[in-house]
């Protein structure tokens, strides 16, 4: 196991897998998709500048929201080229998801408000159904759970 010193500028695969937690596949997959680059070496290994580290961060915790890789690849396609990303256009970046994220905040909190009488979807499988959605006048505003779809 090789480890990543703290003032190297460059990674290899095996050391950014190591240093990220993400598997050296998931690294050359994200390289496909132009998620993060590498610059090859004589020899044709990879190279991973360190600020990749962050870059792989912000792509992990991207998905863990339920955010789509092509969302993630334009994001990632404002920050600078030539150098090491700032503070700044972090955040400059991360405004971008912000009414994404509210509204997805919003439908998970009305999903765990009304997730013990409904879900909202009008199925009337349940006893309570007829009492919140008699005679599925839910369904007339169309398929799905209502009550959570955005006001």
């Amino acid at each position: 196991m090789s480890q990543l010193a703290w003032n190297a500028k460059e990674a290899t695969v095996g050391e950014l897998a190591e240093r990220s937690g993400v598997s050296t596949s998931a690294l050359r997959f994200y390289e496909r998709e132009g998620l993060i680059t590498s610059r090859r070496t004589s020899g044709n290994q990879r190279r991973y500048s360190r600020d990749t580290l962050r870059r792989v961060a912000f792509i992990r915790t991207s998905q863990r929201l339920g955010i789509p890789l092509a969302s993630i690849r334009e994001v990632l396609a404002l920050l600078p080229d030539d150098r090491t990303p700032t503070r700044e256009d972090w955040a400059r970046i991360s405004e971008c998801w912000r009414s994404d994220l509210d509204e997805r905040i919003s439908t998970l909190q009305r999903l765990r408000d009304n997730l013990t009488d409904c879900i909202g979807c009008g199925c009337l499988s349940i006893d309570r159904c007829a009492l919140s959605n008699p005679y599925d006048v839910l369904a007339e505003e169309g398929p799905g759970a209502r009550r959570l779809a955005p006001s």
